[in-house]
């Protein structure tokens, strides 16, 4: 939406008189997100508050008083998201999550609104389908596209390996401190701050993941920086070069069936890691997840998958099983 529009918008807004205040809905929207700010929320978390309060406001077109804010019209941005924009649940619920926390805020700490909004305007049910992962053939593919000669290609070498092995999300990639890797222990210290839910966190690394890492990180010593991935230039890196690389050097692979992305691997990390005999309880807390149902997801199996360990753990290999 234009500045312009945004600001005849506003001029528009004829609010009315509830609990003493006069505020429209962009206004109460500001007042919930000092409070947000005030939490001490990561600029990518605020920037992706004002995002979706942003895209309600494109839907509906023009201010709301509280008295306009009724259950219909936000089941009816749900319904125009699913059904006219075609968007995943995962997209819709993003957007709805922080509306209905600003709708929670409003009712329950303000007494802005007169209807508990919130407690109707729920995220939808979501599908629970196989993630997306690579297979071992696709990585060895994505590592092979990679010329390791140059600066960039062994760094993004090495940023693949520390993806996969770690399963750490690609914002908490680009903070990590080199004092926060340790090379006798064989682990990565992610601090509180950069991690999502701000909650420090140690994630294991395995010893051909720490040699290269090692080799990078002498490389790149000289430019005295905290930070471990570093641009060409000395300078810290971005999610975005991450992103960026990972998805040419998809694209140079002829990986085109699957989305190239940190966060493929992250699914992929999760996958390989219960295929190869670890346990959901320790995946969880190298994945940084406060509940086992979100750790369900990263470890959804193929047909194929399932039929391996199905193969192999059979009740009836037990019942049946040849005695030593």
């Amino acid at each position: 939406m234009r500045q312009n529009q945004l600001r005849r918008i506003k001029r528009e807004a004829k609010p009315v008189n509830v609990g003493g205040y006069d505020y429209s809905i962009s206004e109460m929207f500001e007042q919930f997100m000092l409070i947000k700010k005030g939490e001490g929320l990561a600029p990518r978390t605020i920037k992706e508050y004002y995002n979706n309060f942003q895209y309600f406001m494109e839907y509906i077109g023009r201010e709301l008083s509280a008295k306009e804010m009724t259950i219909e019209v936000f089941t009816g941005w749900i319904t125009y998201m699913c059904e006219e924009l075609n968007y995943s649940p995962a997209t819709v619920n993003i957007r709805v999550r922080t509306m209905r926390s600003f709708l929670r805020y409003i009712f329950e700490d303000k007494q802005w609104i007169r209807e508990p909004i919130h407690k109707r305007f729920k995220p939808i049910k979501a599908p629970i389908d196989n993630v997306e992962a690579f297979t071992p053939e696709d990585f060895k593919k994505l590592i092979g596209a990679i010329d390791d000669s140059s600066y960039t290609g062994f760094r993004t070498k090495v940023i693949l390996f520390v993806l996969l092995d770690t399963m750490v999300r690609v914002s908490e990639l680009v903070d990590i401190k080199r004092r926060n890797v340790d090379f006798k222990s064989l682990t990565i210290q992610l601090e509180a701050l950069d991690t999502k839910v701000k909650i420090a966190r140690t994630v294991p690394i395995s010893a051909k993941t720490a040699k290269l890492l090692s080799e990078y990180m002498a490389e790149t010593e000289d430019f005295e920086s905290e930070f471990v991935f570093l641009t060409y230039e000395g300078e810290h890196m971005s999610e975005a070069t991450v992103r960026d690389n990972m998805r040419v050097y998809g694209q140079i692979a002829g990986i085109n069936n699957k989305r190239c992305s940190p966060h493929t691997l992250r699914h992929t990390g999760a996958l390989f890691y219960i295929l190869n005999g670890g346990d959901p309880f320790s995946l969880q807390r190298i994945l940084g997840h406060s509940h086992m149902n979100m750790v369900r997801r990263y470890v959804q199996m193929t047909n194929m998958d399932v039929k391996n360990q199905h193969n192999f753990f059979s009740p009836l290999n037990y019942v049946f099983k040849t005695p030593r």
